[in-house]
């Protein structure tokens, strides 16, 4: 055999399809574990943290402090996330909207979801109590133990699993908050309070958007309940109503002034109107604008809250 000249049937070097299918396999499989901590959902979680954070701290917030806040919160929520969806895996395979998650789609197994949610919470929770302090992760740990042990179990069991679920939803301004003051003050509940109406009309008209899937899985929301979507509408607007004085609670207790106030009471006009239209007429495209108006009104109200208590 002459040197430099491979024998027949030997590759010096992978086939370069074989190369590409291993990556292709690779970055799967790493996106179906970002999948698994609902990076979407968790953008909003750590908005609301990093402006209770901010919002306790108007002479600024050290550099150390913000990563370890956000990091340790991103951590438990994905945790949360994912040990969510290894409880609901069933239900989710008969969702058009959710049938693709990892675990349904029978690309992850049990035991690879529970793990890896285990470690995030955990990690994350260790993170908070050590980079941040104790209340900080104490927060974070009843946000996730009402999350998945709490809500997750009781959503397929009856509609006030959505009142309940709204708790853990709530509590990320309180871990930022907490997390540069060591307690939880009156300034904490209230933003508490603010994130925690919000959550209602979003979350209603989410469940009437996706009514039929939540009917094809068993899930008993109020929409699936009662199809004429009334008590849905009224629930709606209750909660929204209730949101705009809520929403001008900062400017009492001394987080805020005329300016925020004066934004507050426009986005919550225009939130009450939005819901009353969607009460009257509980049509798709109300309840899509509902939905939409409602994830935009809240981080430009928190915006409005950091920008005044900050600057103005």
């Amino acid at each position: 055999m002459k040197v430099g000249v491979p024998a027949a049937g030997v590759h010096p070097h992978p086939p370069a399809g074989a190369k590409s299918s291993v990556t292709t396999t690779t970055d799967r499989r790493f996106a179906d574990f970002v999948m698994l901590t609902k990076p979407r959902l968790n953008l909003l979680v750590l908005l609301t943290t990093l402006a209770g954070l901010y919002l306790a701290s108007p002479t600024g917030v050290e550099l150390t402090l913000l990563l370890n806040t956000l990091v340790g919160t991103a951590l438990v929520a994905g945790g949360a996330a994912a040990l969510n969806q290894v409880w609901e895996r069933r239900t989710d395979a008969l969702m058009r909207r959710t049938r693709a998650r990892p675990l349904p789609g029978g690309r992850m197994g049990v035991a690879e979801g529970t793990w890896f949610g285990a470690l995030l919470s955990i990690v994350g929770l260790g993170q908070l109590a050590i980079g941040v302090n104790l209340t900080a992760a104490a927060v974070a740990l009843a946000t996730l133990v009402s999350y998945v042990l709490v809500y997750t179990p009781l959503k397929p069991l009856t509609s006030l699993a959505t009142l309940v679920g709204a708790i853990p939803g709530a509590l990320p301004p309180v871990i930022g908050w907490s997390a540069a003051t060591g307690r939880i003050s009156l300034p904490a509940l209230v933003l508490f309070g603010i994130s925690f109406f919000w959550q209602m009309p979003h979350f209603l008209a989410i469940a009437w958007l996706f009514r039929d899937d939540y009917a094809n899985a068993g899930i008993p929301l109020l929409p699936v309940l009662e199809p004429d979507g009334r008590r849905t509408g009224q629930q709606a607007l209750i909660y929204t109503a209730a949101l705009w004085p809520v929403s001008l609670l900062p400017a009492v207790v001394g987080l805020a002034g005329i300016p925020y106030a004066i934004v507050a009471t426009v986005l919550g006009m225009l939130f009450v109107w939005l819901a009353l239209r969607f009460a009257r007429d509980r049509s798709m495209p109300n309840a899509r604008a509902l939905f939409l108006f409602s994830i935009t009104y809240l981080p430009l109200l928190l915006a409005a809250l950091v920008v005044d208590r900050l600057w103005i």
